[in-house]
């Protein structure tokens, strides 16, 4: 129960960016209450020991760190860190009947070749560093005004200071950026993913969806890097929870909250064990679908996720058909399956059609490559490894009648796509835990809905927006400037749903805490 009957702040919602809020109110001295309906904080980001008597903590949900501020990581004296992935990518390929594949990382000498290899010349390896030193500037400008006051469109072009990008990416298609860059449909393909993580689009969607996604996922940290969590996604979340408490948050776990008033000025919670619970802001770390359901209020357009999420623990690495490839590289990094730009092309229209694709693609990687200590140091010694798919095109539509055979018909035809690239079936590989079972389990997008409140299992709580104002918004207010204003004055959003949200970031609930601190 809560100690108190009014708070300077209520936040609803323990993920990390709840955490992050309730960190920085509290050591600016304002009372704080984070009331998180489960049993533990965390959300999404959370580690798990998934598999009945293997010591190992996977990242169930989330599981790569790019968008999270270093700011953020110094205010709040996180003791949490990130390593780098020495391989960027392999994605496997059948070329003149000969197994292969493309490798992104290992120095730039490596990468040179492999493209060369690939593509039978330069030429594809001289656009793709002319493309990513693009993006890589665009993040440079971009990033840093994450955490600052909302920019305006105009005032976030002129930042960028380049008008063919901006005009590439900020209004016109990904697929014609892709198209006019690259010709090998691979390397094709290996962009284009990075506008399909969670977002069911094609390259050519009018309303740029897939530009919105592509372009959070390259302008993280400033760099576009994705980082692997030391200790998994669940350290980060533990040193949030950490930091909120010694600040002098209070947080009740196991407390759903049940409804939310509020008069303009002030706003009260409701909750299962009684209230209500006074606030002058209340901080919603849930999806706007779950903000309205608390108010009473209609719900907004329906936001639909896309994807398969499944955790695996190995006894080894499989080997890999391409004879050149080891797989403690290849896994390394981001392992790209049934990712050609055809093939991603072709997996939409089947699923927009209501058809499970019949090469659906994914995108797996290997945490304990990077960092070992998931796993307990028996397991370590045994030479196990974690295996983390996600699989994209899988619209939450899919799985609306028959959910748990539809998920187990997907589940077999991604595993089938890996397998054809190996050299041994994946199932070889797999440990059985202390009942016998294998070590795999699978989440579809209605699985998220139901156990992390996710609406229609979308991992950004809504549509990605571009991070800025428009032109003729009213930001007279300070969380219209921060971009977590609601309909409410005194109700703001602090989780993936405000305007900067989606991804492991802390943002919203940094620009959140910044808005009410500047209220005064």
């Amino acid at each position: 129960m809560p100690e108190r009957t009014s708070y300077d702040a209520v936040i609803v919602g323990g993920g990390h960016n709840g955490l992050v809020a309730a960190a920085y109110l509290a050591r600016a001295g304002r009372s704080v209450l984070l009331l998180e309906r489960l049993d533990h904080t965390g959300g999404a980001a959370v580690s798990t020991r998934a598999f009945a008597g293997m010591d190992a903590r996977l990242s169930r949900y989330s599981y790569l760190v790019s968008l999270l501020p270093p700011k953020i990581v110094r205010d709040l004296g996180l003791r949490f860190a990130v390593r780098k992935r020495t391989v960027s990518s392999y994605t496997p390929t059948v070329r003149d009947g000969r197994p292969t594949g493309l490798l992104v990382g290992g120095g730039e000498a490596r990468t040179r070749a492999s493209f060369a290899e690939l593509t039978g010349s330069e030429a594809e390896f001289t656009a793709w560093q002319e493309f990513y030193g693009t993006t890589r500037r665009l993040a440079e400008r971009v990033f840093p005004t994450l955490t600052e006051p909302l920019p305006t469109r105009s005032a976030l072009r002129a930042r960028i200071d380049d008008d063919a990008i901006w005009h590439a990416l900020f209004e016109r298609p990904l697929g014609e950026l892709v198209e006019t860059t690259f010709r090998d449909d691979l390397v094709r393909g290996v962009v284009l993913t990075d506008g399909l993580i969670g977002t069911f689009a094609a390259a050519h969607d009018p309303t740029l969806r897939q530009n919105r996604c592509f372009l959070y996922h390259v302008i993280g940290g400033g760099t576009g890097d994705w980082d692997v969590p030391l200790g998994g996604m669940g350290a980060l979340t533990d040193a949030l929870t950490d930091a909120a408490r010694r600040a002098g948050a209070e947080i009740v776990t196991g407390c759903p909250v049940t409804g939310l008033a509020t008069d303009g000025r002030t706003a009260e919670v409701s909750t299962v064990e009684g209230g209500p619970i006074g606030a002058r802001r209340v901080l919603v770390n849930a999806a706007p679908r779950e903000l309205a359901a608390l108010l009473g209020e209609q719900a907004p357009p329906p936001a639909e996720g896309a994807q398969l999420k499944v955790n695996m623990l190995l006894t080894r690495l499989p080997r890999l058909r391409d004879p050149h490839a080891d797989p403690r590289e290849a896994f390394s990094g981001t392992f790209h399956v049934a990712e050609g730009y055809d093939q991603l092309e072709t997996a939409h229209r089947e699923a927009a059609a209501g058809r499970l694709p019949a090469a659906p693609p994914s995108e797996i990687y290997c945490h304990s490559l990077t960092d070992p200590s998931i796993l307990g140091a028996d397991l370590v010694r045994a030479g196990f490894h974690t295996l983390t798919l996600f699989g994209l095109h899988a619209p939450a539509r899919l799985f609306a009648t028959d959910h748990d055979a539809t998920r187990e018909r997907l589940l077999a035809a991604t595993l089938a796509q890996l397998d054809a690239h190996l050299a041994e079936p994946l199932a070889d590989c797999l440990a059985h835990d202390a009942d016998g079972r294998p070590c795999i389990e699978a989440r579809t997008p209605l699985d998220l809905d139901r156990e992390l409140g996710l609406p229609g299992g979308n991992i950004f709580h809504r549509e990605l927006a571009f991070p800025y104002a428009e032109d003729s918004a009213s930001l007279a207010t300070p969380a219209a400037r921060w971009g977590v204003a609601t309909d409410h004055p005194a109700i703001l959003l602090c989780g993936a749903g405000a305007l900067r949200g989606g991804g492991v970031s802390g943002i919203p609930g940094h620009n959140a805490a910044r808005a009410v601190l500047e209220e005064g």
